[in-house]
C-alpha cells in the first residue's frame, strides 16, 4: 500500500494544499484533482452528493496522484467505514467536542486491535494497491474538526488522543461555536479574537506533534495560516471556483460591452 502523501509531506516538513469537492460529480472531480493539489477532499457533510456521488468521484481522481480524503456528516462508524472501504485515504470528522469522541472517532478509523473498523474494503483494496490492514491502519489520517466552545475548551485533551494525526479548522463553524453570535461565519478571518484562537489551535497541535489544517477562501489567507504554523491549508472549492470564474467573466463582459445588466427571457419560448 502506498505512503499516504500528506503523511510524506509533513514527515519532510513541508506544508500541503488541499482541494475541496462540493459537487457530486466525478468530471469535476477530476478536473479539480488535475490542477495539482496535494490532497483533494470530498465534502459529504455539506455538498450536493451522497455515497453513489463518492465512489465514482475517487476513481475519477485516482489517476491525479493527490491523496484522497473525505468529511464524513457526522462521528458515525457507518459512513466512515463506508467512505474508507470507497477508498479515502484520510476522514476529516465534524463537531468533535471532547477527548472520548476523539478517541470513537479515531477507533472508527483503524482496525482491530487498535480499534473497531470492521474488514470490508470493497474499492479500497483495488483502488489503494497493496492494500493490507497494517498500512492501512497506520497510513490512513484521522483528522478532528474543532467548531464549537466545548471543543475548543477541551482542545488539549483532543489534540493528545492516539492516533488523531490532526485538527482541521473550519472558520465559519468555529466562529458561529464561539463567538455568541457577535460575528457572521465566514472563511479568512480578520478579528483579533478570531485570529489569536486560529493561532493557538496550530500552537496546541505543533505542542502534540499533529497537523493544524485550516480551510481558507484565498491562496493570500492560505500562505498567511502556514506562516502560523499550520501544515495543510484549504484554498476555495469546486463551488466557488466555478461561481468567482464565471461571475468574473460576465463582469468583464457587461463592462467592455455596456450592457449593465441581464436581458429576461420570460416568455422566450
Amino acid at each position: 500500500m502506498r505512503k499516504n502523501g500528506l503523511r510524506a509531506l509533513w514527515e519532510a516538513e513541508r506544508p500541503a494544499l488541499n482541494g475541496w469537492c462540493s459537487i457530486g460529480n466525478p468530471l469535476t472531480a477530476e478536473i479539480m484533482a488535475a490542477q495539482g493539489f496535494d490532497s483533494v477532499t470530498v465534502d459529504i457533510q455539506h455538498g450536493a452528493l451522497d455515497y453513489t456521488a463518492l465512489l465514482p468521484m475517487f476513481q475519477a481522481m485516482k489517476a491525479s496522484g493527490a491523496t484522497l480524503m473525505a468529511r464524513v456528516p457526522w462521528r458515525d462508524p457507518s459512513w466512515i467505514m463506508k467512505t474508507l472501504d470507497a477508498g479515502a485515504e484520510g476522514i476529516i470528522c465534524p463537531m468533535i467536542n471532547s477527548r472520548a469522541e476523539a478517541e470513537e472517532f479515531v477507533s472508527y478509523l483503524r482496525y482491530p486491535p487498535l480499534g473497531q473498523r470492521s474488514f470490508g474494503p470493497t474499492r479500497a483494496a483495488f483502488g489503494l494497491p497493496g492494500y493490507n490492514v497494517p498500512d492501512a491502519n497506520s497510513q490512513i489520517l484521522a483528522l478532528a474538526m474543532i467548531e464549537t466552545a466545548d471543543g475548543v475548551e477541551n482542545l488539549e485533551a483532543i489534540a493528545s488522543t492516539p492516533g488523531l494525526d490532526g485538527i482541521y479548522v473550519g472558520p465559519a463553524d468555529l466562529t458561529l461555536g464561539t463567538q455568541d453570535g457577535r460575528l457572521a461565519p465566514g472563511f479568512d478571518r480578520q478579528e483579533p479574537e478570531m485570529i489569536e484562537l486560529i493561532q493557538h489551535i496550530a500552537s496546541v497541535c505543533n505542542a502534540h506533534g499533529i497537523a493544524a489544517c485550516l480551510h481558507c477562501g484565498s491562496a493570500d489567507y492560505a500562505a498567511r495560516a502556514i506562516s502560523w504554523g499550520y501544515r495543510l491549508t484549504t484554498v476555495g472549492g469546486d463551488s466557488r471556483f466555478l461561481a468567482a470564474a464565471a461571475g468574473t467573466a460576465v463582469a468583464n463582459w457587461r463592462e467592455q460591452t455596456g450592457r449593465d445588466q441581464a436581458t429576461s427571457t420570460e416568455g422566450a419560448y
